[in-house]
């Protein structure tokens, strides 16, 4: 059963950029806490959005899954809550957007970006088994 329209094999995002993705996103990882320390609270708070959002668009080109716009982050992960049966997703995805609207906000928590951190960490470790196992990963 297919959710999504299949990537355009025209564009440069296929299944085989699917590694690349994740490995942008576990960079974004390590320097979202390296902006954190430095007291760059806005890009910290980016590349824990990035981070999200660069694992989750490696899920969606190892299953053929449609992520173009910014509403495709939400769809994807809502998609795979359901086909993991694990509610956590939907309060992660939430938090990776709270991280995402930080850039427009002026006055940021350190404390509060590094508890979103955590959670997006985990969010991240929650999506990666799906690369393996998917099937553009056989």
């Amino acid at each position: 059963m297919q959710f999504f329209n299949p990537p355009n094999p025209a564009e440069p995002d296929g299944p085989g950029d699917a590694e690349a993705h994740r490995r942008q996103a576990r960079h974004f990882q390590l320097k979202s806490r390296e902006y954190l320390a430095e007291g760059e609270l806005h890009q910290a708070s980016e590349k824990g959005w990035g981070m999200a959002a660069w694992m989750t668009k490696a899920v969606a080109l190892t299953y053929g899954w449609e992520y173009r716009k910014h509403e495709h982050f939400n769809v994807i992960l809502n998609h795979v809550r359901l086909m993991l049966g694990d509610n956590r997703i939907a309060g992660w995805r939430g938090i990776a957007n709270d991280l995402h609207s930080n850039f427009y906000k002026r006055f940021l928590d350190a404390d509060s970006i590094a508890l979103d951190l955590d959670q997006v960490d985990e969010l991240l470790e929650a999506l990666e088994p799906l690369l393996e196992n998917g099937p553009a990963a056989e």
